[in-house]
């Protein structure tokens, strides 16, 4: 009786210089990030802090208020117009990719394409002045008839600007600035739908619209989800944009067409910045720090969705 056959020797493959010099690129560009989030945090802490302690009337900036007081009406703000954004980018994301992928000619859609990437690339400061010189006088019509005329909206409900530098009006801006990249991650997930569900569902007798709804959208769920919340991160970090356009204070409104608008974090640092000293750096810093958790947050809300979704793939 012969013994136990010995396990095989296991054959490692061997390793060659390029290989080395590959991997431990690959390690270190990856631990760069790492390393600048830790380094980002860790600044925006040691340097908020004392913003965060600073007592009312310690700086021209807070005057009489505390640090809470004054950060609350600016993260309202800045959360109000990326909703706002948000709730009119998203649909029309959708549509153009879903035009782009699946109903304009060949010939057509490259042009689309070709031009939604390009107008990623304008700069925020072009749109500032498009939204402040051509859009708040073009909007003004519309503001007055919609306070007229649906009111009883209560976002709509008060006296409409005579400027058109408004929360919304910005919103719009905003919305104009995030469309691009929605469209172009949206394009390239519908594209990705396995050719043979889209076959499929038009073999039973679907007309183009049902075979969308059923292969289409469900597949790239997950797609859309994350280019929300990429489109969410720029509108809540977007500044010159903001800051041009808008006519900012220290309020908290829901009322979208009025005079009295509230601020962005973003826009109030890039605003007052310039003119801080002291402890007052250090407000805006911990007023930086407030913004960062937010997009973690918001950030880490778009993973938990997308990994629920992670099960579903062409394959099944």
């Amino acid at each position: 009786m012969t013994g136990a056959a010995l396990p095989a020797p296991r054959i490692t493959a061997k390793q060659r210089p390029g290989d080395r010099i590959f991997s431990s690129a690959a390690v270190l560009a990856g631990s760069l990030i790492l390393v600048t989030l830790a380094a980002v945090t860790i600044f925006l802490i040691a340097q908020g802090i004392p913003g965060i302690l600073a007592e009312p009337g310690e700086t021209t900036i807070l005057r009489d208020r505390d640090f809470w007081s004054y950060v609350g009406p600016l993260a309202f703000g800045t959360l109000w117009a990326a909703a706002l954004a948000l709730v009119m980018a998203t649909p029309l994301s959708v549509g153009i990719a879903l035009f782009i992928s699946h109903f304009a000619p060949r010939r057509l859609a490259q042009v689309l394409g070709y031009v939604i990437d390009l107008l990623a690339a304008v700069p925020s400061v072009v749109f500032g002045l498009w939204g402040g010189l051509v859009l708040a006088p073009l909007v003004r019509p519309m503001y007055a008839w919609l306070t007229e005329n649906a009111g009883w909206i209560p976002i709509f409900n008060g006296q409409a600007s005579a400027t058109g530098r408004t929360i919304l009006t910005a919103a719009i801006v905003l919305a104009v600035m995030i469309l691009p990249i929605m469209t172009a991650i949206n394009r390239e997930v519908f594209l990705q739908t396995p050719r043979l569900h889209e076959e499929a569902a038009l073999a039973l007798g679907s007309t183009r619209w049902e075979m969308i709804r059923m292969a289409v959208l469900p597949f790239g769920r997950a797609g859309m989800v994350s280019a929300a919340m990429l489109g969410l991160g720029r509108a809540l970090g977007e500044t010159m944009a903001v800051a041009m356009v808008l006519s900012p204070s220290t309020v908290v409104s829901f009322f979208v067409l009025g005079s009295t608008n509230p601020n962005t974090i973003a826009a109030n640092i890039a605003l007052s910045f310039p003119e801080a000293y002291g402890a007052g750096v250090n407000v805006l810093i911990a007023t930086g720090l407030v913004l960062f958790v937010v997009t973690f947050v918001v950030n880490a809300l778009a993973r938990y969705v997308v990994n629920r979704r992670r099960e579903f793939s062409g394959a099944n």
